[in-house]
C-alpha cells in the first residue's frame, strides 16, 4: 500500500479486511417478521405498566412503613391490635383511605408483577391466557372484597 492510497475499512496494521471488491457481510436482523408475527401495537401499555411499578413501589414504601411505624411502634405493638383497635381506627375516614390505598396499590402492583412473570414464563398462548384470567379474577375479587370490608365495617356487630 502506498502512502497516497486511502486506508480501507477495517485496516489492521496494513492488512485490509474489507474494501470495495470485498464488502462487509450484511448482518441479518435478529428477528424477521413472518406471517405469524403479530403487528406492532401503537399503545404504550408496557411502558405505562413499567412506570406504574416504579411509582406505586415508592408510594407503597411510604404507606407500608408508615403503617408499620404507627401500628407497631407508636400504638403499642401487636398485642394492642384487636377488634376494638380496628373499629376505632376505621371510624376515621383518613385511616380508611390510607388502608384502601395500601390495599389497591399492593394488589395492582403485585398483579402487574405477576402478569410480567406469566408473560415471561408461560410458553403456550392458552396457558398464558388462563393464568392471566385467574390472576385478574383473584385481583378483582380481593380488591372488591377488601374495599367492601373497609367501607362497610360495623363496630357494633354482634
Amino acid at each position: 500500500m502506498s502512502a497516497n492510497t486511502p486506508a480501507a475499512i477495517g485496516d489492521v496494521e496494513g492488512v485490509s479486511l474489507f474494501d470495495v471488491e470485498n464488502p462487509a457481510p450484511v448482518i441479518e436482523p435478529p428477528r424477521k417478521r413472518t406471517g405469524k408475527t403479530p403487528k406492532g401495537s401503537r399503545t404504550n401499555f408496557e411502558m405505562y405498566a413499567w412506570l406504574f411499578m416504579r411509582l406505586s413501589g415508592i408510594v407503597l414504601v411510604v404507606l407500608v412503613l408508615g403503617h408499620l411505624l404507627i401500628q407497631l411502634v407508636l400504638d403499642g405493638g401487636v398485642s394492642k391490635i384487636g377488634f376494638a383497635f380496628v373499629a376505632g381506627r376505621w371510624a376515621s375516614p383518613f385511616w380508611q383511605v390510607w388502608d384502601l390505598a395500601m390495599l389497591w396499590l399492593a394488589m395492582l402492583h403485585g398483579a402487574n408483577g405477576l402478569r410480567t412473570v406469566i408473560n415471561d414464563y408461560a410458553e403456550r398462548d392458552k396457558t398464558r391466557f388462563w393464568l392471566k384470567m385467574l390472576l385478574y379474577t383473584a385481583t378483582v375479587f380481593t380488591v372488591l372484597l377488601g374495599t367492601l370490608v373497609i367501607f362497610t365495617f360495623d363496630p357494633n356487630i354482634r
